[in-house]
């Protein structure tokens, strides 16, 4: 029956979910080129905020436990694991203090209203996957960004989504490049759950009454370990209770 019922659901829901990508990517260009970041990150955390109300259409509930005061003086590291595409509109959101930016592949950086456009304007990097000089020098393009405004990286170390929610093991390279250049970052290692059951039966239908959970644990400084033993680190934190 649940099933069934997620079937007009779902269709509701991508309908919504288009008009919102569709209203908010002029809404973006005229931030942008009339107004600058700040006025574009705005409008990009709305927009966010609003792709999160379109998941509560699928009786999604979402909640995102952040209990602590994460200081805004220095470059931040964001690690998580990866379930969903679902997983991005609730950091973009509930961090945008941190000002998170992505390292996507290039294909994402065209034909998706709102989403290209941030990922081409909004401070992120795409990297082209079988070019790995252009990777590299956009990675470390970020890195000197980053280190420059402050501002945070979200990476899922996992390198691909788990269709079952069982945490697969954090690669090393990406991780350690980033500790390796910003080394008076923070560390924010966060715990996804349950994205995975949105996408249960695949991108149609969606599941629903599915309960997001979020919880960001207590912040790491880079410098306070080696590379290898930080990854291990924060698998142990970020996979544990999954």
């Amino acid at each position: 029956m649940k099933k069934i019922l997620s079937y007009p659901l779902s269709v509701v829901y991508y309908i919504v979910f288009g008009i919102t990508l569709c209203v908010f990517h002029p809404i973006q260009w005229i931030c942008f080129n009339a107004f600058g970041y700040q006025a574009h990150k705005k409008s990009v955390d709305y927009l966010n905020f609003m792709l999160l109300r379109c998941l509560n259409i699928l009786g999604t509930r979402i909640t995102f436990h952040n209990p602590h005061n994460i200081k805004l003086d220095q470059p931040c590291i964001i690690v998580s694991n990866h379930q969903s595409t679902y997983d991005i509109p609730p950091i973009i959101w509930h961090l945008r203090r941190l000002h998170p930016k992505f390292i996507s592949k290039k294909e994402l950086g065209r034909g998706i209203p709102s989403i290209s456009y941030n990922l081409r304007h909004g401070g992120s990097v795409l990297i082209d996957r079988k070019d790995r000089r252009q990777s590299i020098s956009a990675i470390l393009g970020l890195t000197k960004y980053l280190n420059e405004h402050n501002r945070s990286v979200v990476i899922f170390p996992e390198g691909t989504r788990s269709k079952d929610g069982t945490p697969k093991k954090f690669a090393v390279g990406g991780l350690k490049t980033l500790f390796d250049r910003m080394p008076g970052a923070l560390i924010v290692p966060i715990t996804i759950e349950n994205s995975w059951k949105l996408v249960q039966y695949g991108s149609f239908p969606l599941g629903i009454g599915v309960h997001l959970k979020h919880t960001v644990h207590e912040p790491i400084l880079v410098s306070s370990d080696t590379s290898e033993n930080l990854v291990q680190t924060l698998q142990d934190i970020i996979t544990n209770d999954l």
